[in-house]
This record gives C-alpha cells, structure tokens and sequence, in this order.
C-alpha cells in the first residue's frame, strides 16, 4: 500500500473516530437527560437537507452526514496543520492542537452558522454538552493520528 493510500486510510479512520466519539457522548447524554437523541441526528438533517427532515429516515441520514462532515473535517486538519504541530510540539502538541481546532469549529458552528441556518438545532442541547462533544472529537482524531505516527503509518516529517 502506497504513503498516500495509508494516509488516506488513517484520516478516514480518524474522523470517524472523532465522529463516533461525538455519537456515543450526545447518546450517552441523551439516555441520562431524556433528551431526544434521535431528534438531534433529525436536525442534522434539518441543517444539510432541510427537504427531508420530515422523512422517517431523517435520524439515519443525520447520522451518516455526521459522519461523512467527520472525515471532512479530519482531513483538513490532517491537511493543513497536523503535520506542523507534530514537527514541532509532538503528540502532546497534536492532542491540544486538535482540539483547539475543534472548540473552532464548535464557536463557528454554534455562534455564527447554525443561528443562521438552524436556530432550533443550537437550542437543542446546552452548550457545554456541544463542546465537550467537539472536544472528544479532537482527542479522538488525535488519538488515532498519533497512533499512526507512532506506528510509522504516515511519515512525521516530509521525506
């Protein structure tokens, strides 16, 4: 298997991991809270595909976008930036790095776009759950990238 292909392999890896990390938490809250896990998969639907929110498989197809934006958002990490801060601040540098992208991501998300586009959808769990969810998202893409590092699956430093 070829660097590229490895590499492709461990981002896809990566942002599923930090997508399924996000899935377990909000499940995890919604059984102890009572809060409606399946309505909030329906409003991930709402956001992308406001048309089929309806639709009886609005929660499946919430969960699939989830993941499908995970592995987007692992590769621009992986893309962009995992590589610097690996060079010089190391596995420490990539855990903290990584999820300082994503409490990013979450202030984006919860502040600028989604109460533009779907105001019910940042009303639907209090924000310390939201971004405790990004942030065991950042860990585990970190995890999983360190790991691959570590096991010489993709190279640290340009060769």
């Amino acid at each position: 298997m070829t660097n590229a292909n490895t590499r492709f392999n461990l981002i896809m890896v990566a942002g599923l991991a930090g997508g399924l990390a996000e899935v377990l938490w909000i499940s995890l809250y919604s059984l102890l809270s009572n809060t409606g896990g399946m309505e909030i998969a329906r409003q991930i639907t709402a956001t992308v595909i406001p048309s089929l929110t309806a639709h009886a498989l609005a929660p499946v197809l919430g969960i699939v976008i989830h993941l499908m934006l995970s592995v987007l958002l692992a590769a621009g990490f992986c893309l962009l930036a995992s590589r610097p801060i690996f060079r010089y601040f190391g596995r420490p540098g990539l855990l903290t790095g990584s999820c300082m992208m994503l409490a990013a991501v979450w202030k984006v998300n919860f502040f600028i776009l989604l109460p533009v586009i779907n105001p019910e959808f940042v009303n639907a769990l209090p924000y310390a759950v939201t971004l405790v969810s990004k942030l065991l998202f950042g860990m585990a893409m970190a995890t999983v990238l360190i790991n691959g590092v570590e096991n010489r699956m993709i190279k640290p430093h340009p060769a």
